[in-house]
C-alpha cells in the first residue's frame, strides 16, 4: 500500500495519457501522451502532445510546458493558450526520433519557443 497523500487535485500520469488538449477558442488540439518529469525535483516540466495526423499516422509530439496547461472540468480536458499554427511551428519530434531531455541545448529551444523557462532541472 502506497503512502502517496490523496487529494482531489492529484491524478496519476497513466490517467493523464489520452486525455484531449483545447485551446482558449475551443478547437480540439490534440492529447497528452506522456509526462517530463524532472529528475531532481520531481516537478512535471512538459506535457508530451500528440498532433497532426490521422489515426496515429504521421503524428507528430509536441512538448508543451506543463503550468500552460489548465485544467477544464466541463471538457474534462486540459486548455492552453495557443493556436494551431503556433503549435505547428512548435519544436517536435517524430514517435522513433526522441529527444535527449538532458540535451541544453533542446532545453533552450523549447524556452526560446515558448517563453517559458523550465520548472526545474532538463
Amino acid at each position: 500500500m502506497s503512502n502517496l497523500s490523496v487529494h482531489e487535485n492529484n491524478i496519476p500520469a497513466s490517467r493523464v495519457k489520452g486525455t484531449a488538449v483545447y485551446n482558449f477558442q475551443g478547437e480540439h488540439l490534440g492529447e497528452i501522451d506522456d509526462i517530463v518529469l524532472a529528475k531532481h525535483s520531481g516537478e512535471a516540466q512538459y506535457a508530451i502532445m500528440s498532433f497532426g495526423g490521422f489515426l496515429g499516422i504521421g503524428e507528430d509530439y509536441h512538448p508543451v510546458p506543463w503550468n500552460q496547461l489548465r485544467y477544464d472540468r466541463e471538457k474534462h480536458g486540459y486548455l492552453i493558450d495557443v493556436d494551431k499554427d503556433r503549435l505547428e511551428g512548435a519544436p517536435r519530434y517524430a514517435t522513433n526520433d526522441e529527444p535527449d531531455w538532458n540535451d541544453k541545448a533542446y532545453g533552450g529551444r523549447l524556452t526560446d519557443y515558448w517563453g517559458v523557462p523550465p520548472v526545474g532541472y532538463i
